[in-house]
């Protein structure tokens, strides 16, 4: 009896032994990687899941030919669209009338329609001059896309609207014809909003929040900040010049401002195209602060909820300037409007939509002419990667559905978008249809690069089916080695396609590895499916431009001077 009591109880101990190994083991396994990101793992094997599905691809490697190459700049005239790719927001109702461009957050829709009522209730006033009734027309056009238009002359509006001075200032630099007829349509300001969290750690440190305490975070590594392009937003534009002034408040291109911009930069994780792509960023956990106009914030619950706003720089009025030499019956009837919109009941809707807050902010920072702010603009197109090398890889469609004039686009605004690359940049370039074809593996793009360029870009011809994430994954490849010889490259895709894809892998075969190497992928759609093409740039918080033919390369140079 007892043995078998012994017998019995040894058995038990045995399968204890085996059931505690297993656990023991089991949570080894389990709990090796716990502290470990979903993106972590995911990068110790992404190489190896990349090669896997290169090997299922047909890859070509296309002889690249030398071809003349334009070494002049082109005209920002002749990219920029024709008047008619921007309708009116308010049509004229008279013959006699005064056209305004001014900007989306008084020309949208909701609480950014404030203009747009205004100018419906004048013309609906029967308002006249010169014993004839009169109007206007709105026309929605980005501060620094009307600059644009101004200064080349493509079209001239009657009444300039930016969101800021900085932009008219340089208008009368390019020697064109402006006045400032009144400095303030509605009260605006723009802002850093930073999470609580990170603002409250702040304010522990420095006592206070102001964009010199900011800028300094930032060189310290202490705060992840993004803003927009400053050649296309007056918000990044206002942030540029602001933050230069805040090393040296003299001279904002002294060699001191430049050198402690640079230190700036350097921890600066994005430069946006838009807003939407710094929320994004935000709420993703990239940037702890961004960019943005006060009468965005407070129309925002969830960023009031979340974020706090802290005022920066030159203040964001509205200004109205006439353009060129108006007649004296458009300049009354400028002065009419203005009447009109200063009236108790146009501004009052105004602070309903968000308008005229933190009227008691002064910029402290002293007025700047154009020409400085040109030259800001140029500086930071020169130190905006801090000295890092960019190494990007353009991925062309090439398929059937691109044959035509949407390849021809594609031709045109690559070859006409590459002025704006710098010869630092290293560039490659790749085009898929049924295979993948790599037309010009990464280098340099010095003239003899340019020159190969070139002449890929104008080899291409169109056919066959659309595996655009087999182009997508031979990119990350060639980026991949590329920065195997220097660690230190900063890597970026551009997509150029229709956005259909119908053979080869999916984006859920390369979704894991775009996230775990980090690789931003920036997509152009040409009459495209643009919900597909949005979905590939939105892993990493990349750029999805709707480029139809008439502005692609317009769109296309703002791209390449925010990232390259």
């Amino acid at each position: 009896m007892g043995g078998k009591k012994s017998g019995k109880l040894a058995g038990i101990l045995i399968v204890m032994a085996i059931v505690i190994f297993g656990l023991v083991y089991g949570g080894i396994t389990l709990t090796k990687n716990w502290g470990k990101s979903k993106e972590a793992i995911s990068e110790e094997n992404a190489t190896d899941k990349l090669n896997k599905i290169c090997k299922d691809i047909d890859i070509n490697e296309i002889e690249p030919r030398k071809a003349a190459i334009d070494l002049g700049v082109e005209d920002v005239k002749d990219t920029i669209p024709d008047i008619e790719k921007y309708p009116a927001q308010v049509e004229n109702t008279t013959d006699t009338y005064i056209e305004i461009f001014s900007t989306g957050e008084k020309t949208g829709t909701g609480k950014d329609s404030w203009l747009i009522d205004v100018a419906n209730d004048f013309n609906e006033a029967g308002i006249e001059v010169n014993g004839k009734t009169v109007s206007v027309k709105i026309r929605q056009v980005a501060s620094g896309l009307g600059m644009d238009y101004i200064v080349s002359e493509k079209y001239l509006p009657d009444a300039y609207n930016p969101s800021n001075e900085l932009w008219g200032e340089m208008i009368k630099a390019n020697g064109k014809t402006i006045e400032l007829y009144d400095e303030k349509m509605v009260g605006n300001v723009a802002g850093i909003i930073m999470s609580k969290e990170k603002y409250d750690e702040l304010i522990e440190k420095y006592g206070s929040i102001n964009l010199k305490n900011v800028t300094e975070a930032v060189a310290n590594g202490e705060i992840n900040m993004g803003y927009t392009n400053p050649f296309a937003s007056a918000t990044g534009l206002n942030f540029l010049v602001s933050t230069l002034s805040t090393f040296d408040s003299s001279d904002p291109l002294s060699e001191k401002a430049i050198e402690g911009f640079n230190e700036f930069q350097t921890n600066i994780p994005l430069v946006a195209y838009t807003t939407l792509q710094l929320r994004n960023s935000a709420e993703s956990g990239i940037l702890d602060g961004f960019i943005m106009e006060y009468q965005t914030y407070i129309n925002s619950p969830e960023l009031k909820a979340d974020y706090v706003f802290t005022p920066f720089g030159y203040r964001h009025d509205s200004p109205l300037y006439a353009v060129g030499n108006l007649s004296e019956e458009k300049k009354e009837i400028l002065n009419r409007f203005i009447e009109f919109y200063k009236g108790e009941k146009y501004q009052d809707l105004a602070t309903e939509y968000g308008f005229n807050n933190l009227e008691d902010y002064k910029c402290e920072i002293g007025e700047l002419e154009g020409d400085v702010i040109i030259q800001a603009q140029k500086l930071w197109k020169e130190n905006k990667n801090s000295n890092k090398p960019i190494a990007a890889v353009f991925v062309a469609d090439v398929s059937g559905s691109m044959e035509g004039e949407p390849l021809n686009e594609l031709k045109k605004s690559l070859l006409n978008g590459s002025q704006y690359i710098g010869e630092e940049n290293s560039i490659g370039l790749v085009t898929y249809s049924n295979d993948v074809n790599i037309n010009l593996p990464i280098g340099k793009f010095d003239l003899n690069q340019r020159s190969l360029f070139t002449g890929a870009v104008q080899d291409m011809d169109a056919g066959g089916g659309t595996a655009t994430f087999d182009g997508i994954a031979v990119a990350v490849k060639m980026l991949l080695e590329e920065k195997e010889k220097n660690p230190d490259t900063k890597l970026m895709l551009f997509v150029l396609s229709d956005g259909e894809t119908n053979i080869g892998h999916s984006l859920e075969d390369i979704k894991e590895i775009l996230e775990a190497v980090e690789i931003p992928v920036h997509t152009i759609g040409y009459n495209a499916n643009i919900k597909a093409l949005e979905n590939i740039s939105a892993i990493n918080e990349a750029t999805s431009i709707n480029a139809d033919s008439d502005d692609v390369i317009y769109k296309l140079g703002s791209l390449f001077n925010a990232e390259m």
